[in-house]
């Protein structure tokens, strides 16, 4: 049963928590770890493993809390959404920034070779990927997830629930088939991350692509979750809008990828 606790302004002053400092912790250790282990210093695997397992320790418990907060006592008023969609367009942003500095370092070394990749683009012992192949098949299914959880968007405006959870298991099939195309074109891949600038800038865009593909698989899968136990309705779905804006964030980046490292770049 839902409480509804009010106040006089519209604002949720949040309980204190512990998550930030432990979230800290879990961070230092996971930097601290992360250079000891690259640099081959004894216990470093151990301080990584450790600050991996503290963040999502971490990330379940305090997200668990915030869903808590919205679903069951009502904390998050329309005010409150406000910020939190401020928030996530900010975010977006600096995911954009992210991504804008490895287009710049792919489209700085293709517009003018350096001698010493043979003056020309793609260097001249590349064998590049043919665009018409996994990335077009890629393309076309990450687009069509795109429209496939619109739709599932459409659905819980509507208050369609079985609707809504039959478009998102759509979105989540495709968002998994989009992965393991991308891992299949990894392993058949011509070229390897140390094979010069294309082969850094390659794997990294896209590599950091399909990490943040994954992020986004997580994101649908936990709001098919809470879709399952109506922690949404027609009006108060938040969380479901907030994993639709980076789903079509990670479509556009693609978009982009494909156009210009897959079409152009090739």
């Amino acid at each position: 049963m839902k409480t509804k606790i009010n106040h006089h302004h519209p604002f949720h002053l949040v309980d204190p928590s512990p998550w930030p400092i432990v979230a800290s912790i879990g961070a230092l250790s996971l930097t601290f770890g992360g250079a000891m282990f690259m640099h081959n210093y004894s216990n470093g695997t151990y301080l990584l493993i450790l600050g991996i397992i503290t963040i999502l320790y971490v990330m379940i418990t305090w997200w668990r809390d915030i869903i808590r907060e919205a679903s069951f006592e009502g904390q998050h008023t329309f005010a409150v959404q406000k910020g939190l969609r401020l928030g996530m367009i900010l975010f977006i942003v600096s995911e954009i920034m992210f991504f804008f500095a490895f287009f710049w370092a792919f489209f700085t070394s293709s517009l003018a070779p350096v001698f010493n990749i043979g003056g020309i683009w793609p260097p001249s012992n590349i064998v590049v990927i043919s665009p018409w192949g996994v990335p077009l098949l890629n393309t076309i299914i990450l687009l069509s997830s795109g429209a496939t959880v619109t739709w599932a968007h459409h659905a819980i405006v509507g208050g369609l629930k079985n609707e809504a959870q039959m478009s998102l298991y759509l979105t989540i099939t495709l968002a998994i088939y989009f992965t393991a195309f991308q891992m299949l074109e990894y392993i058949e891949a011509p070229f390897s991350i140390s094979d010069g600038i294309y082969g850094s800038t390659f794997f990294m865009t896209t590599g950091f692509h399909g990490f943040h593909v994954l992020i986004g698989t997580i994101f649908l899968c936990v709001c098919c979750v809470r879709l399952y136990f109506d922690h949404f309705s027609r009006n108060h779905h938040f969380g479901f809008e907030a994993a639709i804006w980076y789903w079509h964030f990670v479509d556009v980046v693609w978009l982009f990828l494909f156009l210009g490292i897959y079409w152009w770049g090739a």
